[in-house]
């Protein structure tokens, strides 16, 4: 039987539902449900959700948490974390709680360019083709200043446009290398505007370029398209106490603890292996945010990433040291971060989250975004290094556990207080509860 259909996109979202649940399920009643009880009772909320992308049957759920007690730059948060895994937010929220009582976190925008690049091939001199470029780069403010009037208005708008040579990596290969400032828009579709706009200047204006033979007039566009790595969007947040507040444990000695923690981030700073799960870690904290605040979870990953492998290994996003009895751990990030436009205007609890957030501007977001990461780093590695990390996440993912069994409230009581004091694993918990059956 094949499994392709023919104007898919055409059909309604019950005639995609019919088709689907039909091909694939053994119980299309049973499939249909499923998809048809996650809709909204509201008919106009639910349209909204259906259109934001294309062949939509359902809404697919996050839990949408808080994380309270956040004290970035002397002003309190409570911050929103959209995610799946458990002990995520309790663990930010904890951090955010042990810092707040030793004056908070700091953060500091250091930059907020964002990069878009024109590529194309050119078969020439390439002295010639500086020259040209120098000769129509007014031209390319100017063909684009019905686009950028307005994010002028705001501050933003092209900061400069470079022409980079790279023959030497692929023949023929250069690009117009622009660089801009989109204020409180992430600037996607500003920024590809402009860029699309740039390619029928160079093209245009080259075949009117009397110095260029017929060879160099034909100049190729492979593609125009803003880049999600941004090392010049750049934010940093940091935290510092005396090393003598490191412990709130009686147990545990707090400059033994500060000592190790150092060392903990280290070995992520030069053992690629340990760097990636420690900075998933940070990403934990990091996409809970951007994803409740309706930005780009992918290009923000993307971005993050590529800054970690900017010295040719890929090490931590977080650093650590003690001096002079002062224990200090930061982290520097790139974040290209909107809080107008997109989802932001369109999702009504995106815009809860910024309500709730005090409506802060791209650059105020980037500072959330990046002491979150760093709450939830240092929540991760205190455990790491402390307990060890499966005692908290597992208390955490218990009732998944108990929920995937189908426990009884009565069975998750007994649970619960069985293991309040005893090792946690999923088939110490099946057997448990399988036991008390």
């Amino acid at each position: 039987m094949t499994q392709n259909i023919k104007g898919f996109s055409k059909l309604s979202k019950e005639e995609k539902i019919n088709w689907i649940t039909e091909t694939y399920f053994s119980n299309p009643t049973e499939a249909k449900q499923i998809v048809t009880q996650y809709w909204n009772e509201s008919e106009n909320l639910q349209k909204l959700h259906d259109e934001f992308i294309e062949n939509t049957l359902t809404n697919f759920y996050l839990p949408y948490g808080v994380a309270p007690n956040f004290v970035i730059n002397d002003k309190s948060y409570t911050v929103p974390m959209a995610i799946e895994e458990s002990s995520v937010v309790a663990a930010a929220s904890k951090a955010a709680k042990f810092w707040g009582e030793r004056g908070g976190f700091k953060a500091t925008v250091i930059s907020t360019e964002k990069i878009g690049q024109v590529h194309f091939l050119f078969n020439g001199n390439f002295e010639k083709l500086h020259s040209f470029f120098e000769t129509i780069k007014p031209k390319f403010f100017a063909n684009t200043q019905a686009f950028t009037k307005n994010m002028q208005k705001r501050g933003g708008g092209i900061l400069d446009i470079k022409l980079k040579d790279k023959t030497t990596e692929l023949n023929n290969y250069y690009q117009l290398h622009a660089t801009f400032n989109t204020k409180d828009s992430m600037g996607a579709n500003f920024i590809n505007t402009c860029l699309e706009q740039f390619a029928k200047t160079l093209e245009n204006e080259a075949q009117e370029y009397s110095d260029f033979n017929e060879d160099e007039k034909n100049i190729q566009v492979i593609m125009s398209i803003l880049s999600n790595y941004v090392p010049n969007c750049l934010v940093r947040a940091e935290v510092s106490c005396p090393v003598s507040q490191m412990s709130e444990d009686t147990s545990i000695d707090s400059k033994e603890f500060a000592e190790k923690f150092v060392n903990a981030i280290k070995i992520a700073e030069i053992e690629p292996y340990r760097a990636v799960t420690h900075n998933k870690g940070i990403m934990n904290g990091i996409d809970a945010v951007v994803l409740a605040t309706g930005n780009d979870f992918r290009a923000i990953e993307a971005g993050v990433h590529a800054y970690a492998s900017k010295s040719g290994q890929y090490s931590s996003l977080s650093h650590a040291k003690i001096e002079d009895d002062i224990f200090t751990f930061w982290i520097e990030v790139p974040l290209a971060l909107g809080t107008i436009g997109g989802l932001t205007t369109l999702h009504p609890l995106v815009k809860f989250s910024l309500e709730m957030l005090g409506q802060p501007s791209a650059e105020e977001l980037m500072k959330i975004v990046a002491v979150t990461g760093l709450a939830q780093n240092f929540a991760a590695v205190r455990s790491l290094t402390t307990t060890g990390i499966q005692q908290g996440h597992m208390k955490m993912h218990i009732n998944n556990i108990l929920n995937q069994h189908q426990a009884t409230k009565e069975e998750k009581i007994q649970v619960l207080d069985y293991f309040k004091n005893t090792t946690i694993s999923h088939s110490l918990v099946v057997d448990y509860l399988e036991s008390l059956r």
